[in-house]
């Protein structure tokens, strides 16, 4: 085949349907495509070896564009390769299309959700990673704009690159100087670029964005890199091809409008004369990849362990507990996978490397980049399970939301939950995190109090696959107060003190749960003797409501919520919305303003959440 031509017609092509999608739907940002045409073209007709007719085949190499606002060039590309058609690419952003204007997995040809920038060279990366586990061959294309740069993610996706010697991995910078309001950090620095990846670790590879020729010798050479990442760097201009546009600011995220059209496509035409007339009697065909033999995963449609051998009234930390679970489901299946941020000995989950050291990624402090790192690996079928103490995932939330757009099955634990961490402090206390991760769409949050429900929700969790799981541990020791062959199935809960007299329900859920029980000791063995009923709310979200309104209507229509976690978005709130016009009363027992340090004692007794705090609010509901 004669490539240069036929690849040259093809962008042309590109370049045509990423003018009229976003006219036709009124919105969109053409000029981003048309900066990139070049070398979409080149890596979906040339460079990429996979089968469009099978896109799930775990041996095709993978794209993700980073830079979603170029979505229509995205559906452009698969609408030449043959997977869409005219009338599919025409209903570009309606409601009722999948082809929606940043790319979700609603196209069922997606590879990753992006449109919050700084995320796909991450997401990249842990696909890059499950070809090494899986000992594939398949190489894995980043595109990012040149904007996105200026995210901190992008450079910790690049240092665990370079760092794990990611040789099949090749980004792609689309360097064409424009932002959405201005020129970007560097406009057409090249050499400043090249500095920069060079200085992470990265083979560098400089190509003029618009000459087919040079992108396709780059690709060649980026597929012969070994021992390092690659990133081409191609410079570009914004609106390549449509005179009116090209390289001028004002341009982002405007549409030429239908009126516009028939002008624009005849500029267009004028300006690729040749590539628009190519005629050629050959036929393309893929590049398809290479087949061969792997091991088969031990992967059972359900992943079960057998009950553990905790003895009642041992005392063990959640946190613990969890590494011990983690370790114990890698052994019966081989596609569980744990990422740490660098406190594996307090997270636990160095009790997984020990055992599983071939399927434990390392992320250093790098939360935003292990996030989404673990999205790549789950795309590619592994249960990613990434763990670090809860209030650090704050700082990864926009990854966790997009992980959530994407409706991806990341399993994610936070240990050092709530003021009972102690004397760190509250820079150390996730506070806030279950109502972040509670917010998440098809998100469930769990919360075991002991080692056996601990383990249990581990097994639990490694069955969801409709969205994210969070599973929240504790510092602390506690006491082991269930069975081993206890069940705790997630949307449950426990009624661990019931009985046919109670004045009052208390729901809690780890640490703040034994406060109860002590709680029901102290109000039991009172002057005036008090029945109180307690659950055990270990599942969040989705909450047993119907459980919640019976134990509640018996217990005098009150509730008391206790919770080792902010008022807003937690517990508390999460049980009045389930019983809410029901003619249940709930009071709510959370944290408030700013923790200090302290023995964890004083700060639960600080913050009204302790046995004490629950005693007195039970007898002041009753008595006041």
């Amino acid at each position: 085949m004669q490539w240069r031509p036929f690849l040259e017609h093809k962008a042309y092509q590109l370049r045509r349907w990423s003018i009229i999608m976003p006219a036709e739907a009124g919105s969109g940002h053409p000029t981003t495509c048309l900066s990139a045409a070049d070398i979409v073209a080149v890596l979906f007709f040339y460079a990429m070896r996979y089968n469009p007719a099978n896109f799930h085949d775990p041996n095709n190499d993978r794209f993700i564009l980073s830079k979603g606002h170029a979505s229509a060039l995205l559906y452009a590309a698969w609408k030449e390769v043959g997977v869409l058609t005219e009338d599919d690419v025409l209903t570009y952003r309606a409601f009722d299309s999948v082809l929606e204007g940043h790319p979700t997995f609603r196209f069922s040809h997606t590879e990753a959700a992006t449109g919050s920038l700084g995320i796909g060279l991450s997401i990249g990366a842990g696909m890059a990673i499950n070809a090494r586990i899986d000992k594939r061959d398949y190489r894995t294309y980043v595109l990012m704009g040149d904007s996105e740069l200026a995210e901190g993610s992008v450079w910790e996706a690049a240092a665990v690159a370079a760092h794990y010697e990611l040789s099949n991995m090749i980004g792609i910078l689309d360097c064409n100087r424009l932002g959405q309001s201005g020129q970007t950090m560097q406009g057409h620095n090249i050499n400043k670029y090249v500095q920069m990846f060079s200085a992470f670790g990265w083979k560098t590879f400089v190509v003029d964005g618009h000459d087919i020729a040079e992108l396709m010798h780059v690709f060649d050479q980026a597929r012969e890199v070994q021992g390092q990442p690659s990133i081409i760097i191609a410079k570009t201009l914004k609106g390549y091809g449509v005179d009116i546009a090209e390289n001028k600011e004002g341009f982002h995220g405007k549409p030429f409008t239908k009126d516009q059209l028939a002008d624009v496509l005849s500029r267009l035409e004028r300006r690729f004369t040749h590539a628009a007339s190519y005629t050629s009697k050959e036929v393309w065909a893929p590049n398809l990849p290479v087949h061969t033999e792997r091991a088969v995963h031990i992967a059972p449609e359900k992943t079960v362990l057998a009950d553990p051998a905790y003895q009642l009234g041992d005392m063990a930390a959640t946190r613990k507990v969890y590494g011990q679970a983690l370790a114990a489901l890698g052994d019966v299946n081989d596609r569980v996978v744990a990422l740490d941020a660098e406190v594996k000995n307090s997270t636990y989950a160095d009790i997984f490397e020990a055992k599983h050291k071939e399927r434990f990624v390392q992320c250093f402090i790098a939360e935003q980049n292990m996030v989404s790192m673990a999205v790549g690996l789950a795309l590619r079928g592994k249960l990613a399970y990434a763990s670090t103490f809860g209030a650090f995932f704050t700082r990864a939330h926009d990854q966790i939301r997009m992980a959530a757009i994407g409706q991806s099955n990341i399993k994610l634990v936070g240990s050092h939950c709530g003021v009972s961490i102690g004397e760190d402090g509250p820079s150390q206390m996730a506070l806030e995190d279950i109502a972040m991760m509670r917010a998440l769409p098809e998100s469930i949050v769990l919360y075991p109090s002991d080692a056996v429900s601990t383990y249990k929700l581990v097994q639990q969790s490694a069955h969801y696959d409709k969205g994210i799981t969070y599973l929240r541990t504790t510092r602390a020791a506690t006491p082991v107060i269930y069975a081993d062959d206890e069940e705790f199935p997630i949307g449950g809960c426990k009624v661990i003190k019931e009985s046919d007299h109670d004045h009052v329900c208390v729901v809690a859920a780890g640490i703040t749960l034994f406060e109860a029980l002590k709680a029901y000791d102290e109000l039991l063995l009172g002057e005036k003797q008090v029945r109180i009923s307690i659950i055990d709310l270990y599942s969040v979200k989705p909450l047993d409501g119907e459980t919640l309104l019976r134990v509640g209507r018996a217990s005098g229509n009150k509730i008391v919520t206790v919770e080792d976690h902010y008022y807003e978005g937690g517990i508390g709130e999460a049980v009045t919305a389930a019983v809410c016009c029901s003619g249940i009363k709930v009071h709510r027992l959370a944290v408030s303003g700013l923790p200090r340090s302290g023995k964890p004692e004083e700060l639960l007794a600080y913050h009204g959440i302790d046995a004490h705090a629950i005693v007195a609010r039970v007898r002041d509901i009753l008595w006041s």
